[in-house]
């Protein structure tokens, strides 16, 4: 069933665990999905980049969520990372349950003024807002500790600017960073800060770029051609971590497209003669099915399926 974002992220925040939120680009990935989020009792966010929405077109893949949302699982549709207020609006016209207005990258009073004027819009129309503040990049690649400073979330400021845009939930930035390669040396999060952010932001908190890179698909990638060198991600210890501290939102794409090119470049290899798409995709939903289910498991979210 389509369920609004805010009542899944105050009933994970309130119970101490996360929903994983996951970006879909085409059927085989929501498919994926939704069979894991069903096998394992959990509710779910499927979300869409500014890049899925370029790449399917809106109409199909709100579309296409609508079906997967139509059973018993609870399910929310959100709009990840939307920094054209042109794709904010369509995500609300479409009836996306929820919105990113990403303005990190903005000096703090326009990312204010941004989100301000993202929330009015989207309260309007029942739908809830997801802000960012902080630069998202790993620790690793900030040299001295004043730099880091300067880029990961301040505490008070977080707590000034919730109380400023009046946000439903805000994104973090302690230390995970898009991609696969998300760290050159020590790779835990800077806990000490979520701990001070969670203490004065009473809103959901949310974890971007906090794949795992699971080292088993990496290789398997890798056997079948993939050239993923140094891949490395966010720790479970670390994620288990972060949710104890009130991070009740988590953004998964990395793992899934890492599952998803494992999964292809294997059957390419291992069926030559076979020309027929659905069974070259099979294998590659499988992984992606096994990666949420894992990711479920992990987060706390499995079996709070009502």
């Amino acid at each position: 069933m389509l369920v609004t974002t805010k009542k899944l992220l105050a009933q994970a925040r309130a119970k101490g665990y996360a929903i994983p939120a996951m970006n879909v680009n085409n059927l085989e990935a929501i498919k994926a999905i939704i069979s894991a989020a069903e096998k394992m009792r959990s509710p779910v966010i499927l979300q869409t980049s500014e890049g899925a929405i370029e790449y399917a077109g809106i109409e199909y893949l709100a579309a296409m969520i609508r079906v997967a949302a139509s059973g018993k699982i609870p399910v929310a549709m959100h709009l990840d990372h939307g920094k054209d207020i042109r794709y904010v609006k369509l995500a609300i016209a479409h009836g996306y349950t929820s919105v990113m207005f990403d303005g990190s990258a903005f000096p703090y009073a326009k990312n204010v003024a941004l989100t301000k004027s993202v929330v009015k819009m989207a309260h309007a129309k029942g739908v809830s807002v997801e802000a960012e503040i902080g630069t998202l990049a790993g620790i690793e690649d900030f040299v001295s500790v004043e730099e880091k400073d300067a880029h990961l979330t301040n505490p008070d400021e977080a707590r000034k600017f919730v109380r400023d845009t009046k946000c439903d939930a805000l994104a973090i930035a302690i230390g995970t960073s898009h991609g696969a390669y998300k760290f050159t040396g020590k790779t835990h999060l800077d806990l000490n800060r979520l701990k001070k952010i969670a203490k004065l932001v009473r809103i959901p908190l949310v974890l971007h770029g906090a794949s795992g890179v699971r080292e088993d698909l990496v290789k398997l990638a890798e056997l079948h051609g993939a050239k993923l060198g140094e891949a490395r991600g966010v720790l479970d210890q670390d994620i288990k971590a972060a949710i104890r501290l009130g991070v009740a939102k988590i953004n998964i794409d990395t793992d899934l497209r890492i599952a998803f090119t494992a999964g292809i470049r294997e059957s390419v290899d291992d069926l030559p003669k076979v020309i027929d798409p659905r069974k070259l995709l099979e294998r590659s939903t499988l992984l992606m099915r096994e990666v949420a289910m894992r990711k479920m498991k992990l987060f706390g979210s499995a079996g709070r399926a009502r």
